[in-house]
């Protein structure tokens, strides 16, 4: 079979060559999810004290993500997850955290790259119609609060995107191309991992199942991007430009909301509408794909 040319993902997965046996990459995951429990346990135990009294509403909010404060508390805790890998990578593999970025300038080069383009696309698409969901769009934080959360909050998104880039297209990904040949194994595995993550049936009900298939897609298309460019840089620019959209510009109600400047005019429970706008959230995911291709040819 004819794969696309992945000549750059061989100088990406250099760093795992010499620790690439299979069992590693399955005890490095059981301490990396230790880890993160671990410290996020530690986290939480230490806020809730804190909290005293406001225990129970800021547990309410933190699951729901209805505010800012609840917002940056899920994504920064994000950060845990990236200790956690570079915990691991240390202790098991010999390596530093950032050889799953691979080098470091063509890395920082893909992503500012990636990121100018997809913004360019987005901003393009913003100007066709339809110009709503089927109804308006539902105001939900004062511009001028957002614009003045909006560096912290980019911040934030970011911490999330990186955390799941460097565990699934960075480690996942490199320890298993280190080991098997074939892209069947290295890009469906992680997304697979990738996609479980993402099935959430007691938040996304009936669309729970879609959501975690979307997901898994997602994967795959950024393990390409990941193959074709040889660092992290255009996967985490991707993810980090569609979770903007869907994070901090217009959110559903009734789910990490808390931080969007618009609502979308349906909720998670509204199974038929929400499925009806899955394909064309596809579509775009595939959009930025083919957009993010462009921006990195040489």
């Amino acid at each position: 079979m004819h794969w696309p040319d992945y000549r750059a993902h061989q100088a990406f997965i250099a760093p795992a060559r010499n620790r690439a046996e299979v069992w590693r990459l399955l005890v490095g995951l059981f301490l990396a999810a230790l880890a993160m429990i671990a410290f996020n346990q530690l986290f939480f135990d230490v806020m809730y004290r804190l909290a005293g009294d406001q225990r129970g509403a800021l547990y309410d909010q933190i699951i729901s993500g209805t505010t800012p404060l609840a917002m940056y508390i899920q994504l920064f805790t994000f950060g845990f997850l990236i200790l956690s890998v570079a915990i691991t990578l240390r202790f098991l593999h010999h390596r530093p955290i950032r050889s799953l970025l691979g080098p470091l300038r063509p890395c920082l080069s893909q992503f500012a790259a990636v990121a100018v383009m997809l913004l360019a696309v987005g901003f393009a698409i913003f100007l066709l119609p339809p110009w709503d969901m089927g109804a308006e769009y539902l105001p939900n934080i004062a511009l001028g609060v957002w614009v003045m959360l909006l560096p912290l909050s980019l911040l934030a998104v970011l911490v999330q995107v990186s955390a799941e880039e460097l565990l699934f297209r960075g480690y996942v990904q490199q320890q298993l191309a280190a080991r098997f040949r074939s892209p069947f194994v290295w890009m469906v595995l992680p997304s697979v991992l990738f996609s479980l993550g993402h099935y959430l049936p007691d938040t996304a009900g009936e669309n729970a199942l879609i959501i975690a298939v979307w997901a898994g897609l997602f994967g795959i298309l950024m393990a390409d991007l990941t193959a074709r460019s040889g660092t992290l840089g255009p996967a985490i620019a991707v993810h980090f430009i569609n979770n903007i959209s869907a994070i901090l510009i217009v959110s559903l109600p009734d789910n990490l909301s808390g931080l969007a400047l618009y609502l979308t005019p349906f909720s998670l429970e509204d199974t038929a509408q929400l499925r009806a706008w899955l394909p064309v959230d596809f579509g775009l995911m595939v959009v930025f794909w083919l957009a993010a291709r462009l921006a990195i040819r040489r």
